[in-house]
This record gives C-alpha cells, structure tokens and sequence, in this order.
C-alpha cells in the first residue's frame, strides 16, 4: 500500500509541475511530425521508382535509335528504275559471258548492220506506250545530257562508287547537281537511235567502280551486296596470274627448239634456197653453149 501511495504521490507532484503537459505535447507532437515525414518519404520513393523503371523495349529503342536509322539507311535495296514493276518487262538482257547462248542471243543489239553486246537492260512497256522512269537508288544527279544515238542520259552518283545510268529518255526532270531520292521520277521512257527495234524503252544499267555488273542479280537486294563485284574482280585476277604462272613454268621446261618454231623454218628456207640454186645451176648448163660443145667433144 505504501508503495502504491509513494507511486500516485510521485505522479501527482508531476501533474503539478507547470512544464509536464507543455512537455508531454511537444513530445506528442514531435512524434507525429516525425511519423508524416517518414510516410511521405516512402511515398516519394515509389513513384521514383516507377519512374525509372524502362521496359526492355524503351530502353533498347532509346538507345540504339540514331543507330537504327543509319542501318536502314544503308540496307536501301536496289529497285528496277519504273514506277510501275508490273508495267514494264526487260526486252534486251546483259551480255553475261557465261550465259547460255541464247540469252547472249537477246543481250545483242543491231545498229548499222553490226552487233553490239549489251552493257546493261533494255526496259519497254507491254503496250508500247511510254512510262515513267524512277530512280533505282537515292543519290545525285551527276550529269544529265543529249546524246544523239542515246537519245536524253541521266547518270546518277551513289554511294560505295555505284552509279546508274538512265538512256533513252524522252524527257528529262531533273537537273545536275539535284538530290534524289528512291523512287523519285527522272522523265519518260522515250525511243533513241542506237535501239530503234526496242520502240519506247529505256536502257539502264548498273556500275560498280566504273565496271557494268548485270542489274538482273542485284535487285531488291542491299546496296552492299556489290562489293562482292571486287571480291569477284580480285579471284580471277589471281586465277588469270595463277595461269600466267603455270605456262611460264611450262616454257621453262621446254627445249629452245620447241619454243622457237621460227628455226625449222629458217633450215627448210635453206634447204629450199639449196635446191633452187641447183635448178638455176643445171638451167645455166642447158642454155650456155660453149658447154655444150666441150660436151660433145669429150664425147
């Protein structure tokens, strides 16, 4: 009882002390100031968090963007040069060396009673009515002129040293020096000299370093795909060096009287000089008459 009494008698002299409840409430008070700031500093992480976090998807674009873009830039695939595929066909074709004989047969072109191989193809519409001709690939308008067997000329520039060449055009709409773009129209397939059988065409063709290649094995493929044209290019000049080594080592081998046939040659001349002195010589005995006379004499 006594300790109960001391206890009640303890708080009580506290309840009457003039700073107890001033205390007690700051320390409330202080205790829930300090509870709000904790809360709203875990509802501020949240949304922090939320924020962020990138889906794989955003982080891949956000990252490789500009990449992207230079990638599909360079991955253009070669068209053919109308605006309309299914309005034109190919009426003369490359002269591929190693083609079969007959399509060497339509990759020739008659002009003055000769026939000319094909550096490129030959495009004309079903109906013989003119079309419009495209660019086959973005690039600069390199030169643009009048060629009197070629008929009007467009030549493009692109990259990887590729250009295009546009013949046979009835009109022209661009001018030198002008960007185009793929697909952008160049003129109207009109009729030249030098391929009067083909009626209204245009002739196109497709160079790599100044070299025509056959634009049938390029297109809708990427423009990178020429660069095998050097790869090609390097083989069989080391096949033609291989060869060269070979019949070098040949010679080599063999004798100076099977390498120079021209010393057979000089020996029959001899020979053959011998016997038509013999015949002047037995001619000469025939004709002189002192000859004849000591002869007889003799006799």
């Amino acid at each position: 009882m006594k300790e109960e009494n001391k206890a009640s008698n303890m708080w009580s002299r506290l309840f009457r002390k003039k700073w107890f409840f001033p205390a007690l409430y700051l320390g409330i008070a202080a205790l829930l100031l300090s509870v709000v700031v904790w809360y709203q500093n875990v509802g501020n992480q949240v949304p922090e968090a939320e924020d962020n976090q990138e889906t794989p998807g955003d982080f891949a674009s956000n990252q490789y963007d500009e990449d992207s873009e230079a990638v599909m830039e360079q991955q253009e695939v070669i068209k053919m040069p109308v605006k309309e595929e299914e309005q034109a066909e190919i009426v003369t074709k490359f002269y591929d060396y190693n083609a079969d004989e007959e399509e060497q047969e339509n990759a020739l072109i008659l002009y003055n009673n000769r026939y000319h191989q094909s550096t490129g193809i030959d495009f004309a519409s079903k109906d013989g009515e003119s079309f419009e001709v495209t660019a086959s690939l973005s690039g600069t308008v390199k030169e643009v002129k009048e060629d009197p067997l070629l008929g009007n000329v467009v030549i493009l520039d692109h990259e990887n040293d590729v250009t295009t060449y546009y013949a046979s055009l009835a009109d022209v709409q661009v001018k030198a020096g002008a960007d185009v773009k793929q697909g952008d129209l160049l003129g109207g397939a009109g009729k030249n000299i030098f391929g009067k059988d083909n009626g209204t065409h245009v002739h196109f063709e497709l160079r790599k370093e100044g070299q025509e290649v056959n634009p049938e094995d390029y297109f809708n493929q990427p423009l990178s795909q020429l660069d095998n044209v050097q790869e090609d290019e390097e083989a069989d000049e080391t096949s033609k060096e291989f060869n060269s080594n070979d019949r070098t080592n040949e010679l080599d081998g063999m004798d100076e009287d099977s390498i120079i046939p021209g010393d057979d040659e000089d020996d029959t001349e001899d020979e053959d000089e011998d016997t038509e002195d013999e015949d002047d010589s037995s001619d000469d005995d025939e004709d002189d008459p002192n000859l004849s006379d000591d002869e007889s004499n003799d006799s």
